[in-house]
């Protein structure tokens, strides 16, 4: 038996606003430790992981591990249906193909409830190596929302590099290049519209904007994002779910094209 409970309903809908269009069908993992997802996108270029634990919910009963296929854009419309401020409850049974959603208003005046039909998925759990990044950002996430949004206007791709001096984001299309420095800045009023770096040595990679317009999606989880960076290795950029996880966006850079460029 699976009975997971959540005050802040709303953070579930955010997740599955973060991560629908990325993947269509995953995986969601129940142990004692909390709810969990990992899932690559259909292109098998960017790997999404999500960690809730249990100790964020109001009450976690997970009688033993499960793993639950469902549809996330399905999962996104019977979610829609939740108001913003309502508890939200997920119930299912070991074994059993449906999963329930319980929606209550804050007052209790409204109780919902909605089934959904699991699936059957494969899918491989791909082991996350941890790693030593060389580089890591925090910034405002609506600063990086609105960097990677604007420079989609004008290229593909962006080049973001690492340095003592800031973080940098550049990209180059047929109309135009562009680049965007964020300068270190701690002496804020607000911790969480500081920059922040944390550099052992100056990094810079190239990634399809596509994707991390993609990430931005989760903004709203969280008002601050961390990208962690190393040469040869997938960025990582995460928002926290508000004390109780985390969900991660990997994403391998581009190689080929910068050495086209260099040759030509």
């Amino acid at each position: 038996m699976l009975e997971l409970r959540l005050v802040q309903g709303s953070l579930l809908k955010k997740v599955l606003e973060a991560v629908k269009d990325l993947v269509t069908d995953a995986n969601f993992d129940c142990s004692t430790t909390g709810f969990s997802l990992q899932a690559m996108d259909s292109s098998h270029v960017a790997l999404v992981a999500l960690l809730l634990r249990s100790e964020g919910f109001e009450h976690f009963r997970c009688d033993r591990n499960m793993s639950m296929g469902m549809n996330l854009n399905n999962m996104a419309k019977m979610l829609k249906c939740a108001g913003n401020d309502d508890i939200i409850t997920l119930k299912a049974d070991d074994g059993g193909d449906t999963v329930t959603f319980m929606f209550e208003s804050p007052n209790q005046d409204k109780i919902s409830d909605f089934e959904m039909k699991l699936m059957d998925i494969d899918s491989e759990h791909l082991g996350i190596p941890e790693a030593e990044y060389h580089a890591i950002v925090r910034m405002p996430s609506q600063e990086f929302a609105r960097i990677c949004k604007d420079l989609s206007s004008i290229g593909d791709t962006v080049v973001i590099s690492v340095t003592k001096e800031g973080v940098k984001f550049s990209t180059r299309g047929d109309i135009g290049s562009a680049n965007i420095v964020c300068r270190q800045n701690t002496s804020v009023d607000k911790p969480e519209e500081a920059t922040i770096i944390e550099m052992q040595e100056p990094v810079s990679l190239t990634f399809a904007l596509r994707y991390m317009n993609s990430f931005t999606k989760a903004t709203p989880l969280s008002n601050t994002v961390t990208i962690s960076m190393s040469s040869e290795l997938p960025v990582v950029v995460e928002y926290k779910v508000a004390d109780m996880g985390y969900i991660r966006f990997y994403l391998a850079p581009k190689i080929e094209e910068e050495e086209d460029m260099a040759a030509s």
